[in-house]
């Protein structure tokens, strides 16, 4: 055995006790004292090595998406579209690509329920033969903000307020009066689906606008839409409640045990295209994430499926030490102008390197499962074995080489340097259209959870005003209702 490359393993447990060392521990059950009853001695190493080990199992958890639970898989093709993209994962039917797949909720801390309403991250790692392809996503096809330097401002907002560390919804909803563009996602927050009965019945959208590029380089602004085959179900408010209070971790229990029983979880992958030629053709801007594309302009086609068959061997390994990032894209698939998805690209990378450190990809969840080689070096835990002389590009005692050349997105850019509001911000049409779409029960559900929201009673009658003028531009007989159980006026 070569003992640089022997990585510690679970399969390599000795039948005996050992320190982090590998020296055998003959009593893993008693500190080392001056006797019987006298104080315990410094040279107990391994005592202080458990305890040190112990004192540093946790790492900072996550700011956002603390609450989840993975499963592994495979993804597989089911329609042609190398028409669209040369990505190779996607090259042909029948060509599969392992996954891991992490379901979580966003704003609450890792030990919450799981039956409180909120966002639900639905985030998929292909591990392809060109490298990691995340699709970062959630259950809502739409986010509060379309614009990324807002996103800590919107997570403090709906994070428990600072002084007293209880969520609020005055703050929430104090933060989105000066964003209209949020009226989009409290259509979906508010609603039924706010409340997912588990994972295996939850949609997952990619939310962004991303691009396709095919061999001769030509760009289709593409969206993705994950749909259970088991099809979508949710809790209400008091099934919620009920259910949180008996077990608060009981999605990630169903999808433990649906796995383990083999009652593999199964979505479908779909996509929705749009020539970027197209792009103002409409009355919203397409790369807007507080936007929807209509369906019935832009309808879904099948792709190919996604089928969950593994249960994750560690939880720490598989879920905690778990990390996504947007801006892993493959060859064929690229990045848009979506202001949001670009800061994203940046910010997902530096919180992973803040919580795990910046040789994080070196772990094995996260590693790419393809040949890889770059001169990234050292740095706090890399355990990666090398033996090269060479670190430093290029090199002729080096034969490593670019790679080929891909297409990429090349539309020539200009403009004046500035910061503005994209010019289509059309925040009110799509929520109206929404809640008309519900059967009354449905729109009086929402609404009730709306009232009950804004009867916070720290939200001031003008905040108040402000909703229902928001609400009643969406719909005005939704605005009526709002105003005259609210007990306000709207604030046009």
């Amino acid at each position: 055995m070569d003992p640089y490359k022997h990585c510690p393993s679970s399969a390599h447990n000795t039948p005996f006790w050992t320190t982090n060392a590998g020296a055998p521990v003959w009593n893993n059950n008693s500190s080392m004292t001056v006797g019987q009853r006298g104080p315990i001695l410094l040279e107990d190493y391994h005592m202080l090595e458990k305890l040190a080990n112990f004192d540093r199992e946790r790492i900072p958890e996550r700011v956002v998406h603390a609450r989840g639970m993975s499963a592994k898989g495979f993804f597989e093709v089911t329609h042609e579209i190398s028409n669209l993209t040369c990505a190779d994962f996607l090259r042909a039917p029948g060509v599969q690509t392992p996954v891991i797949v992490r379901f979580s909720t966003v704003i609450h801390e890792r030990g919450s329920p799981e039956t409180l309403r909120d966002p639900r991250g639905f985030a998929t790692k292909f591990y392809t033969r060109e490298g990691n392809f995340d699709i970062v996503g959630n259950n809502f096809p739409v986010f509060f903000i379309r614009d990324g330097i807002k996103f800590p401002d919107v997570i403090h907002a709906f994070k428990p307020n600072p002084k007293s560390h209880i969520q609020e919804y005055w703050r929430i909803f104090d933060f989105l009066s000066h964003h209209p563009e949020s009226l989009s996602t409290f259509a979906w927050f508010f609603d039924d689906v706010g409340i997912p009965q588990d994972y295996r019945h939850m949609e997952g959208f990619g939310v962004h606008t991303f691009c396709f590029l095919n061999k001769a380089g030509k760009v289709t602004y593409v969206k993705f839409h994950w749909k259970p085959t088991c099809g979508v179900k949710c809790l209400t408010d008091d099934e919620a409640m009920k259910i949180g209070g008996a077990n608060h971790s009981h999605a990630t229990q169903d999808l433990y045990d649906s796995i383990a029983a083999g009652n593999y979880p199964e979505w479908i992958l779909h996509i929705q295209t749009m020539d970027p030629a197209d792009e103002d053709r409409f009355d919203f801007d397409p790369l807007d994430m507080t936007k929807i594309w209509p369906e019935d302009i832009f309808p879904l086609q099948p792709i190919g499926r996604l089928v969950l068959n593994r249960n994750i061997d560690n939880w720490f390994a598989e879920n905690e030490m778990l990390a996504f990032n947007p801006a892993h894209v493959v060859p064929g698939i690229h990045y848009s102008n979506d202001k949001l998805f670009q800061l994203r690209t940046f910010a997902y990378s530096d919180t992973q390197r803040h919580r795990l450190g910046p040789n994080y990809m070196q772990l094995p969840v996260n590693a790419p499962k393809c040949p890889h080689h770059n001169n990234h070096y050292d740095g706090f835990m890399n355990f990666m074995h090398r033996d090269e002389e060479i670190d430093y590009f290029q090199s002729r005692y080096d034969p490593v080489r670019h790679a080929e050349r891909y297409p990429i997105p090349n539309a020539i850019i200009s403009g004046r340097r500035e910061k503005c509001v994209i010019p289509k911000e059309n925040n009110f049409k799509q929520p109206g259209e929404r809640y008309r779409s519900w059967t009354p029960d449905r729109q009086e559900r929402f609404l009730c959870r709306l009232v009950n929201a804004l009867s916070d009673p720290r939200i001031t009658h003008e905040i108040r005003g402000i909703w229902v003028s928001y609400w009643s531009q969406c719909d005005q007989s939704l605005g009526q209702k709002l105003a005259s159980r609210l007990n306000v006026r709207p604030n046009i």
